[in-house]
């Protein structure tokens, strides 16, 4: 029997990956032991979550790549687990970013085009933690040099 979480965190027999998405991790055995390890209720997490968010300084704004994704994941957690996001609706996509620094096309804008300056030698795991760090890291290097260099 196929066993998963429901919307409302509790498991259900009927949820279940879907067969592409499983097959990917099949090919990611570290990130897939590292998802399941130490899992937590999804209301007490995104609770928890939240609340970190709300005790940071300022209005917080969600930064990804790709935000469109990586947003409605979280967006939706926080919604129905924690009652509210403190993000709103503030979310920026590195993708995005690096198009308007580069001053290139959206669909011709990849990690493969981007200065290899803007990356850290940090390995890329598919782990969620490691993946952040790896983003945060990417965007962080992307603002410093905004900072110093003129757009075009």
């Amino acid at each position: 029997m196929k066993v998963g979480v429901r919307a409302d965190g509790k498991r259900s027999p009927a949820a279940a990956g879907h067969p592409d998405t499983m097959a990917w991790w099949a090919t990611q055995p570290e990130a897939w032991a590292a998802c399941r390890a130490d899992q937590e209720d999804p209301k007490s997490a995104m609770v928890r979550y939240r609340a970190w968010l709300d005790d940071l300084p300022g209005n917080p704004v969600f930064v990804g790549y790709p935000a469109a994704f990586d947003f409605m994941f979280v967006y939706w957690y926080l919604i129905r687990f924690a009652e509210r996001s403190p993000f709103s609706h503030s979310a920026l996509d590195i993708k995005s970013f690096a198009m308007a620094l580069l001053g290139t096309d959206y669909r011709a804008t990849t990690k493969r085009s981007m200065p290899r300056r803007w990356f850290s030698n940090a390995p890329h795991t598919h782990v969620a933690l490691d993946d952040a760090i790896e983003q945060g890291e990417l965007f962080c290097a992307m603002l410093a040099e905004r900072s110093t260099e003129p757009l075009r």
